[in-house]
């Protein structure tokens, strides 16, 4: 039965999210465990081997979010452009031609989490925020980076993955208690902890983001690294307390980074945090230390907002495992992730447009 997003989703969510974060300590206690645990070192990237589809994780997302005819996840962004200049130690790590220099184009969308085409920006289950890169190649190729505002994922595997969306379907305002979420978030302490820790920002250009996922860098010697992506906002973190989030429009991260854009350019570093042996390389709940060495790749600096229409959004589909010579996939998550982006922007092209804020 398609019940209604909010009452099926937004309405619960938050409620669990109250819950969550009054017992924050409890779960990002269990999650130092779980990472304090995470041993033998992975060194080599082992073979996730998936019960499920990516057509079956796509159809768990409408059934948490709804069938909305839009992107199954990220469903709410916005469209800019912009340039990306390679820092020269780029090419010490990796030969990848974006990597090597002059400077490249881009197109960066920015993103509300959800399936829910209408999620308000001040909702707390908007978090995180999406932030999707595509690069120019030489030759009008392209690669595709895919991050969100969070150091880390709610699972391990696209399996458990999909039993989160389900668990969040099965939990309504109206279901009985012990609830399918409750259930999960009591063997996923991963999960729980990625609900509790979430940030508000007041701005798409004032909050960090981190790619899904690891990926191993080749330099022009044959010399490997694994390393996974992160990018620093140059005005600095600037995030919004409950209340000043409560106060804020239901549009007020697109109606900010429309100004914003309009006034000046907009600048982000982008890092390649790079592992060490004890490091989870094919495990994306698992942050790896903050003080593991980071490689500056480049800068990014968005100019102008595209026309943003409703086709312009749909065709647009970034794929994690869009990858050029000198950067491998170094775990599933990013070649299932890209099968199902790309499936759920084919069900969004076979229905008419949407009304779009």
């Amino acid at each position: 039965m398609n019940q209604p997003p909010k009452s099926r989703y937004v309405i619960y969510m938050r409620a669990l999210l109250s819950f969550i974060v009054s017992t924050a300590s409890f779960g990002l206690s269990l999650l130092a465990g779980v990472a304090a645990a995470a041993e033998p070192f992975n060194w080599s990237p082992q073979v996730d081997d998936p019960i499920h589809t990516p057509a079956e994780l796509v159809e768990s997302m409408h059934s948490a979010f709804g069938y909305n005819h839009c992107r199954a996840v990220h469903a709410k962004g916005i469209i800019l452009q912009g340039e990306f200049t390679p820092d020269t130690h780029a090419k010490e790590i990796t030969k990848a031609p974006h990597l090597q220099g002059p400077s490249s184009k881009v197109t960066v969308r920015f993103s509300d989490f959800s399936g829910v085409p209408t999620i308000p920006d001040n909702d707390p289950m908007a978090s995180p925020r999406g932030m999707a890169i595509r690069f120019e190649l030489p030759g009008g190729a392209s690669t595709d980076l895919v991050a969100h505002s969070f150091n880390g994922f709610p699972v391990s595997n696209t399996d458990d993955l999909r039993e989160l969306m389900l668990a969040i379907a099965a939990s309504g305002p109206c279901a009985a208690t012990p609830t399918a979420l409750d259930r999960f978030l009591e063997f996923h302490p991963t999960a729980r902890a990625f609900l509790a820790a979430q940030k508000t920002p007041a701005s798409f250009a004032t909050i960090s983001y981190y790619g899904v996922g690891s990926f191993k860098f080749i330099n022009a010697k044959g010399e490997g690294q694994y390393v996974r992506y992160q990018l620093v906002p140059e005005a600095g973190e600037q995030l919004l307390t409950d209340e000043e989030r409560e106060k804020q429009s239901a549009n007020y991260l697109m109606d900010e980074i429309k100004a914003r854009v309009a006034a000046a350019p907009i600048g982000f570093a982008l890092y390649a945090q790079v592992a060490e042996h004890g490091d989870r390389i094919n495990d994306p709940s698992i942050a790896w230390p903050d003080n593991r060495k980071r490689v500056l790749l480049g800068r990014l600096e968005i100019k102008r907002l595209t026309a943003n229409t409703a086709e312009e959004d749909r065709t647009l589909v970034f794929n994690p495992s869009n990858v050029p010579t000198g950067i491998e996939t170094a775990d599933m998550l990013s070649s299932f992730y890209s099968k199902a982006f790309r499936l759920s922007a084919k069900e969004e092209r076979d229905v008419a447009p949407v009304a779009r804020n």
